[in-house]
């Protein structure tokens, strides 16, 4: 029934998907995309996937729910999350569920063939290009504004900053 190195991809960036999908093509990889938690899940019972790259935060929930739909159906199946939001606590949530990396976005195609052909007992590389501290802030911070629906005086409160300071630090371009 499955195809050799079937691969489900679950985002609900349609750009991104289809765009991992061709280049996890020309990786050898037949992918099966999905843009949400239903319809990953029900892809991932229909055709049972060997490989699963999901993203943690889709519009209508949240990917940990395809990883255990597919964990169902395949306990052997070989799962990468991805998140532009990662954090200590989902990572160990993800794990939890089943899935054998965590990378956070934008993850190259060739981080995330590495993790997904990683040997079990593999310690996974480090990333060669990984964000700096500056940058690792900025996208906490745009976090906690997104979760505070985007009010900069509850986020400032949050962080524990003046509210004028985060306002400079968010009139700032983004750091590399």
């Amino acid at each position: 029934m499955n195809d050799s190195k079937s691969l489900l991809i679950v985002d609900d960036d349609e750009v991104f998907l289809n765009r991992l999908g061709r280049a996890m093509e020309r990786k050898g990889f037949s992918p099966i995309l999905a843009n949400s938690v239903e319809e990953g899940k029900k892809l991932a019972a229909e055709r049972v996937p060997e490989y699963a790259v999901i993203d943690l935060r889709l519009e209508d929930g949240n990917g940990l729910e395809v990883v255990e739909a597919l964990r169902k159906v395949n306990e052997e199946a070989v799962i990468v999350m991805l998140t532009g939001y990662g954090n200590i606590a989902s990572a160990v949530a993800a794990v939890k569920a089943g899935a054998i990396d965590y990378l956070a976005k934008p993850a190259n195609v060739e981080d995330i063939v590495n993790a997904l052909m990683a040997e079990s007992d593999s310690l996974p590389m480090p990333p060669e290009n990984p964000m700096s501290a500056d940058r690792v802030r900025w996208e906490h911070i745009q976090r906690v504004y997104e979760l505070c629906d985007h009010n900069v005086s509850e986020t400032a409160r949050r962080l524990n900053m003046h509210r004028r300071t985060l306002q400079r630090i968010m009139a700032k371009r983004s750091p590399q």
